[in-house]
């Protein structure tokens, strides 16, 4: 069941509006619980944990072997994501539509919405070779999967305060035009405990600005059904993806960035159910 912010939306209203979207085929998945599902759901959980411990191990020994070779570092990251990012959303069973994928081979600076750990997942299978991702410095302390992160030649942040955030962001746009890069961004800066999409963080703005790379959103829908946060619980319900044309920024202008970022969230608030989108 979907949670909501909104005291005057039901949970049930929340649902059925999912239901009514094109992209939710309400014959498709119908919300279950029970002793079968818990147990199924537990299961798939310890396989996609047995799965990532393993391919993790093997590209960590890959890349320690190319220590010499940063770039094919990046692209065997990129490959590490595709094949466990394909085995971890098989082992799930989710069914999943994905629209557009003519747009995902291009050097951009691909956005995301984020409410589930599956969009990770997703964002590792289907973003082309030469991408990197961006997360908060932090990562490096995260079992296996941080060391390999950083192995990769992914980029981090310091979120610690702003002067510190801005000279990461710069530092960022620096590498991924230096390198010829293309970069994965969740622009909400966290992960929707709803589902429903949350204000946009300035930093791709600026990021574009500085690189001029097109932007490429992908709209991800039905995650936050399928594994709500802090839940252990993974449920069968469809995911779409869908990747959306490529928006220029050569001619873009660092005065009006408010614009350009709220121009790129009214795209996700077009395109989402209308449980997903935000209530103001």
């Amino acid at each position: 069941m979907v949670s909501s912010s909104s005291p005057s939306q039901s949970p049930t209203r929340d649902r059925e509006a999912c239901s009514r979207n094109d992209d939710f085929d309400p014959n498709r998945y119908v919300e279950s619980s029970g002793l079968r599902i818990a147990l199924a759901s537990g299961l798939k959980i310890v396989a996609c944990f047995v799965v990532m411990a393993i391919t993790t191990a093997i590209w960590t020994g890959v890349m320690l072997l190319l220590l010499p070779w940063p770039y094919e570092r990046i692209k065997q990251g990129n490959l590490y994501g595709h094949i466990t990012g394909r085995i971890l959303l098989w082992i799930l069973g989710n069914p999943i539509k994905i629209t557009g994928a003519e747009h995902a081979n291009a050097k951009a600076i691909y956005i995301c919405n984020h409410a589930s750990p599956l969009d990770i997942f997703l964002v590792m299978w289907l973003t082309p070779l030469g991408t990197v991702g961006i997360a908060k410095k932090e990562i490096i302390w995260y079992p296996l999967f941080g060391q390999l992160y950083v192995l990769a030649n992914h980029l981090r942040i310091d979120r610690s305060n702003p002067n510190a955030a801005i000279r990461s962001i710069n530092e960022v746009a620096k590498s991924v035009t230096k390198k010829d890069l293309s970069l994965i961004i969740f622009p909400e800066g966290t992960r929707s405990a709803s589902g429903r999409l949350l204000p946009f963080k300035k930093g791709v703005v600026h990021i574009a600005l500085q690189t001029k790379r097109p932007i490429v959103p992908i709209v991800i829908t039905g995650t936050h059904r399928a594994w709500h946060k802090d839940s252990l619980k993974i449920r069968p319900a469809p995911l779409t993806v869908k990747f959306l044309p490529p928006i220029e920024t050569q001619e873009w202008l660092p005065e009006k960035a408010d614009s350009y970022l709220e121009m790129l969230r009214c795209l996700y608030v077009d395109n989402l159910p209308e449980c997903q989108r935000p209530l103001n």
